[in-house]
């Protein structure tokens, strides 16, 4: 439904010389519902339609999805002959007034200012530690920790889950999404497709684990995590909506120890094995998710995308960036994770896991 009297507010002082307003509901769809709006001014009746979106399913499950959807309106309906022409587009405040968002040109988003020093810079050091001191076990446990509780929080919606698990294979930030910004040569369009395709079948293998479906942070990788000291630390980017399968933000910081240990040492190992293993260790300890080994691969292959590209890490060696999509094809063909097999997982197997290229 639509807050009728803050609307006609809004269009009082947008159309100031209205003398009477009339609203009233033309029906609803699969998507959602319209709304007749009829001003009478001096120069007659002016009328108009209100459109709204379902909250749920279609990519519409957060207010900032039907906000794009609008804005998107309101910028191309008048670019194409023949087509009815948008207005504004109006949000709904908290207070339940109403204001115009439209006709930017671009939006920014103003937040509070973070301190402290990032974990990528632990992960580097890991290179130059022959095991793990006191504070990096420390900190290992508070991510730890953190991640279990606020994957506590639980929530049901079959639309949410399946959708945290489609966006991780086809959104544009995720696995389809960094392969098309690889540059040409790095993967064959072939092989990109073989992976992609494996995470389809693990889709549907996911899809009756909507009990899973929990609070996330969305993007829990080292450059977001902020530390203070060997306890504290703060988040930035929350990113890609608040639900989802907890596996997003486990794997998110997980390819790390696997990603610093190949480019340093060409496999894992030393503090990078033993983080892994910990982290791993202590999370399922304290979240008690056991199912966890059985959902990750989808997830792990959307990370190691990202820690492949070369767009992101040109550093990386041929042979780092290969093992690390080694480790993809591995770990999608496996039943489930095991962190004490990531060097297993390393290993080409005599060319078995790389996938037809079909554009040849």
């Amino acid at each position: 439904m639509i807050n009728e009297e803050a609307l006609r507010v809004y269009l009082k002082k947008e159309f100031s010389d209205v003398t009477d307003i009339d609203i009233r509901k033309l029906g609803s769809g699969v998507q959602g519902s319209g709304f007749l709006v009829e001003l009478k001014t001096a120069e007659g009746i002016k009328s108009y339609v209100i459109k709204t979106l379902l909250p749920t399913g279609l990519g519409h499950d957060y207010p900032s999805d039907r906000a794009a959807v609008f804005l998107l309106d309101l910028d191309e309906y008048e670019k194409l002959p023949g087509h009815v022409k948008a207005i504004d587009v109006l949000a709904e405040k908290e207070d339940g007034s109403i204001k115009s968002v439209g006709g930017g040109k671009e939006y920014y988003l103003l937040m509070e200012r973070g301190s402290g020093t990032d974990y990528f810079h632990d992960l580097e050091e890991f290179s130059r530690k022959p095991r793990l001191d006191p504070t990096d076990i420390t900190k290992i446990k508070a991510m730890a920790a953190y991640l279990a509780d606020i994957h506590s929080v639980k929530t049901e919606s079959r639309a949410l889950y399946w959708r945290k698990v489609r966006d991780t294979i086809g959104h544009g930030e995720c696995l389809m999404g960094v392969f098309d910004t690889y540059p040409d040569g790095t993967l064959s369009y072939g092989e990109m497709a073989g992976i992609e395709k494996m995470c389809v079948d693990w889709r549907a293998r996911l899809k009756p684990k909507t009990h899973r479906l929990a609070q996330i942070h969305g993007d829990f990788h080292p450059g977001n995590i902020w530390f203070k000291n060997s306890v504290d630390f703060i988040l930035l980017d929350r990113s890609r909506g608040p639900w989802g399968d907890p596996a997003d933000d486990v794997t998110a910081l997980a390819i790390n120890y696997i990603f610093f240990s190949v480019k340093h040492h060409g496999s894992v190992t030393g503090p990078y094995l033993e983080g892994l293993n910990l982290f791993f260790e202590e999370y399922i300890k304290l979240s008690g998710d056991r199912e966890l080994p059985e959902v990750l691969a989808p997830f792990f292959a959307f990370r190691g995308a990202v820690v492949a590209n070369p767009v992101f890490y040109p550093d990386l060696s041929t042979d780092a960036r290969n093992k690390i999509f080694t480790f993809v094809r591995n770990v999608l063909s496996a039943e489930r994770f095991e962190p004490g097999k990531a060097n297993e997982y390393l290993e080409d197997r005599h060319g078995k896991n790389a996938p037809q290229d079909i554009t040849r």
